[in-house]
């Protein structure tokens, strides 16, 4: 089956539309003030309801109060909320239980161990995202254009679908589902021109690079 492309931090209904012309599956909308991709709920409504019901939406928070999370579920109304901070299983089931959304737990990677943190969240998370562990000084968790090694992943069994993400672009995506194993991928930065700055080239020419790669 082919590979499933999200674009995250879409921002603008110009990349709304470039995303949905490419054929991407999933596309994410980002609510957190340290991003570059921030959006303000105003602005998460109006993107969701022009891609509503033609890909599948996440709203990306980062260890989010729920006050916020209720005001993010009513205006924009997204499919998933992708936890993106440090929230730990009994947080994310909190999340989960309260607003009756699936959750994409995003896990950072820097070694294999790592990889054994899904264990706490497979009764509660609907899938996994791995991304690169930020640096130490990151005023973020994600959004660098850093990658891990994809090896680790190769022939790992995960109880939940999951993406593969970090450091990825239209260049390396072939490669990087090859190596890794990924049915699903996930990109942002690396395909922008600058920070936040989605390029209508970019993300077709990920969307097709990852899509000519096609799993078992």
């Amino acid at each position: 089956m082919p590979v499933q492309v999200k674009i995250c931090g879409i921002n603008s209904a110009a990349a709304a539309d470039a995303v949905l012309r490419a054929g991407a599956e999933f596309g994410g909308l980002v609510f957190f003030p340290k991003s570059p991709r921030n959006l303000s709920l105003e602005e998460g409504a109006r993107l969701a309801e022009r891609m509503r019901g033609r890909l599948r939406l996440t709203a990306l928070v980062v260890d989010e109060s729920d006050d916020r999370l209720a005001a993010i579920a009513a205006q924009v109304k997204p499919d998933f909320f992708q936890l993106h901070g440090r929230e730990n299983p009994a947080r994310v089931a909190e999340i989960r239980g309260r607003f009756g959304l699936p959750v994409i737990k995003a896990l950072p990677v820097a070694e294999p161990a790592d990889l054994s943190r899904t264990a706490g969240y497979e009764q509660i998370a609907d899938m996994f995202l791995f991304d690169a562990a930020p640096a130490a000084d990151a005023t973020r968790p994600g959004g660098h254009g850093a990658a891990f090694d994809w090896q680790m992943l190769n022939g790992r069994k995960f109880s939940r679908p999951w993406f593969l993400a970090g450091g990825l672009n239209p260049e390396n995506v072939a490669c990087a589902i090859e190596v890794s194993g990924a049915q699903m991928v996930d990109v942002s930065s690396g395909v922008e021109s600058a920070p936040g700055m989605k390029s209508d080239g970019r993300i077709a020419e990920f969307v097709t690079a990852a899509k000519q790669k096609v799993r078992a």
